[in-house]
């Protein structure tokens, strides 16, 4: 790779991930600092590790102090930040490696910290575990549920921020790596049909005391989590109302526009030998042959100027699913990360509205 197809890298993901990182609590300094002295696409990962240490060392300090508070506020920040080092990035799988488990570990540390606070949850799954974190509103008795699938390259550590839409209007959250998803990225390969991951999820919470009400079950997915929660939703009918923010309605018919950054995390979470395998993956991660049968309501949110997934898919969902509801936001990029005062609390509010008429 020359000089300039490096430095590009790094342009491609200061351009396109900076609104999301910074939606999602990256601090927008760190971000621009770390972006400017990232001259090499090499030095990324290794880049955001010394932010991800230098917020933990600060973590540290203050758990030591007692200051309980701002011991989570940086665990999180460095959480995200090992997160931002490895999340389409994959020039030393060692390190990559290291900066997932790094990512959850220190996430770890301050989820019984949060407000409200969360804990892990471990679902079996064919051999090994869905990992989870639940948080629950404070005060509300046995609240509905909603459960969040992250996409291609998020992590369930990276919902914070929309966890907490949810939590403020009295809804619980469970936010999940799948297969293919940060975690479970090392145990396996993404897959279309997500009815075999969220069946046994919404089986394993039932035969706990969770204090959550399980007959009040909403679904919100991101990117590919926007394909994976209709899909699961047509088949397991525990699930009464989906979002469906910024997905494709088939990957394969997106793949030529997508950027080198992107298709890269396709081949490294499908875990395909070459681009040309990763391509013929992409034709089966779609909705066709699916929406007609998810009778659940769906509310599909898009940007109009979504450079990933263009409008025309999200129209295509809206169309084809019976009870969808389509906003397309003309000024919203891709997951709308340029403007999440807009849709996050449309689509909690939505949610928030579809579960309680249910009680």
């Amino acid at each position: 790779m020359s000089a300039m197809e490096t430095t590009n890298r790094v342009q491609v993901a200061a351009h396109h991930w900076r609104p999301r990182f910074t939606a999602n609590g990256i601090d927008v300094n760190d971000f621009d600092d770390t972006v400017l002295r990232t001259t090499d696409w090499k030095d990324w990962g290794p880049n955001w590790r010394a932010v991800g240490d230098m917020h933990e060392t600060l973590g540290r300090e203050a758990e030591a102090r007692g200051r309980t508070l701002s011991a989570a506020q940086a665990y999180q920040r460095a959480s995200w930040s090992y997160h931002l080092g490895k999340f389409l990035w994959f020039e030393d799988v060692a390190v990559h490696g290291e900066l997932r488990d790094r990512s959850v570990w220190v996430y770890r540390q301050a989820l019984p910290r949060l407000d409200p606070p969360g804990e892990r949850l471990e679902i079996p799954f064919e051999g090994h575990v869905i990992p989870a974190n639940l948080r629950r509103p404070q005060g509300q008795g046995r609240p509905p549920l909603v459960l969040l699938v992250p996409g291609l390259d998020s992590s369930k550590e990276e919902l914070f921020a929309i966890e907490n839409e949810f939590l403020h209007r009295g809804m619980a959250t469970l936010t999940m790596d799948g297969p293919g998803q940060s975690e479970n990225s090392v145990h396996f390969a993404i897959r279309p049909d997500w009815e075999t991951v969220i069946t046994p999820v919404i089986d394993h919470l039932a035969r706990q005391d969770l204090k959550i009400d399980l007959g009040r079950v909403g679904l919100m997915g991101i990117s590919m989590g926007a394909i994976y929660g209709p899909r699961a939703a047509a088949h397991e009918k525990r699930v009464r109302a989906v979002v469906g923010l910024a997905g494709p309605y088939n990957l394969g018919e997106c793949w030529e526009a997508l950027n080198p950054l992107t298709r890269g995390g396709y081949i490294f979470y499908t875990k395909s030998a070459n681009e040309a395998e990763a391509r013929r993956k992409a034709d089966t991660l779609n909705l066709e042959g699916v929406l007609h049968r998810m009778m659940q309501p769906l509310l599909v949110i898009h940007g109009a100027r979504d450079r990933l997934f263009p409008p025309a898919q999200a129209e295509r969902i809206a169309r084809e699913a019976p009870h969808a509801t389509l906003v397309m936001y003309p000024d919203g990029n891709h997951v709308c990360n340029n403007i999440p005062y807009k849709y996050r609390p449309l689509m909690a509010d939505w949610l928030h509205e579809q579960l309680t008429k249910l009680s």
